[in-house]
């Protein structure tokens, strides 16, 4: 699984270099979440913004990843596209995620 990982304003910024998070990726999924966050900052932003497609399989992949998040780590989401926003909206995920519009957008809230 292709995740890359920056750090702004003490805030980890994953990025999902793949279209699909779905059940061959989902254990891989988790297990770089999990390397990435086990000792980053307080707030990790996973940025989905080229991702199209999530299954649930993917989708239990994302809880998974933020329920192994160490105490007082926060996990938000950036970036959904359309498909994988109504997969968050149907299955009422996204009243269990904060979800920006987007990484720039965030950034500049943050800022301002």
């Amino acid at each position: 699984m292709d995740l890359q990982s920056t750090e702004t304003n003490n805030t980890l910024i994953i990025t999902v270099n793949e279209a699909r998070i779905d059940a061959s990726a989902a254990i891989r999924f988790k297990d770089s979440m999990r390397a990435l966050t086990e000792s980053g900052p307080a707030k990790a932003v996973l940025d989905l913004s080229q991702v199209t497609f999530v299954d649930s399989s993917g989708l239990g992949a994302i809880v998974a990843s933020m329920k192994q998040l160490r105490s007082g780590q926060q996990l938000d989401l950036a970036g959904l596209t359309p498909d994988v926003a109504k997969v968050f909206r149907l299955t009422r995920m996204d009243s269990v995620f904060v979800i920006h519009d987007s990484i720039e957008s965030m950034t500049r809230q943050a800022a301002g």
